[in-house]
């Protein structure tokens, strides 16, 4: 949020103040939260400018609010079958853009891409670089990873592709138990290469993807029973709900 806010010259709350109202809202919502195993609950900051400034500059009063929702399904019902769209693009390279930050300018655009891709039956839309629609860089709500052998690898974050937390998660787990882990530029043939692909995300968590289809070619994924995305969900969801020691301080305990 802090990155964001300074990328678009809007002032944000202090780590303490952010971290005390999160611990306020789960609070007053304590009733909602699923049991262990049947849900979580949503938890969404979200940053907005409100001052009544008609003109083309920053506003002059802004609100910080946080809203969440219980949740009991998957983002996605089950593994994913995505489309690479040609033409369309998530985020612009080269020119000081918002593809980097959780702004709300990254996701309208993506939705005339994701109505057509769901229109043909597929789960949504799996995004090429802008400058020379060669390489892969995410989904419209989610990180993506490629395995191959004992080496995963994600795009790497250079401006133009969010980097997640969920993302930064699964990079230190995966490293920790043992995988050679890359981030860097992922032509889409190599994709298509690939043992497994997986999605990564805040909603998502980890999402196995089931296919990818590029130029009427569709190329199928292993999913399921002892994967590598199923390890990742298991090992990330095990620390979030204490069942796994959290090592790295990635947990808070609300009282």
């Amino acid at each position: 949020m802090k990155i964001g806010a300074e990328r678009m010259c809007m002032p944000s709350p202090t780590i303490d103040q952010f971290v005390n109202a999160i611990k306020q809202i789960v609070i007053a919502n304590k009733r909602w939260v699923p049991s262990v195993g049947k849900g979580s609950l949503y938890i969404r900051p979200l940053l907005m400018g409100t001052g009544s400034v008609l003109g083309l500059t920053p506003t002059t009063e802004y609100t910080f609010l946080i809203f969440t929702t219980p949740v009991v399904k998957s983002y996605h019902k089950g593994p994913l079958n995505l489309v690479v769209k040609d033409g369309l693009y998530r985020a612009v390279s080269g020119c000081g853009g918002t593809g980097g930050i959780k702004s709300i300018t990254n996701y309208s655009p993506a939705y005339k891409a994701g109505n057509e891709a769901r229109a043909g039956g597929f789960s949504d839309v799996l995004y090429l670089d802008s400058a020379t629609g060669k390489f892969i860089e995410e989904v419209s709500t989610c990180n993506i990873f490629l395995v191959k052998g004992n080496a995963i690898s994600t795009p790497k974050a250079e401006g133009t592709i969010l980097p997640g937390i969920t993302r930064k998660s699964i990079i230190d787990i995966a490293v920790d138990l043992g995988y050679e882990v890359e981030e860097r530029a992922i032509p889409v043939e190599e994709l298509l290469q690939g043992d497994e692909v997986f999605c990564s995300g805040t909603a998502v968590v980890v999402n196995p993807v089931f296919s990818v289809t590029y130029n009427n070619t569709k190329v199928k994924y292993k999913t399921g029973s002892g994967t590598v995305s199923e390890k990742m969900y298991e090992t990330l969801v095990g620390i979030q709900t204490g069942h796994i020691d959290d090592t790295k301080g990635w947990t808070l305990q609300i009282n």
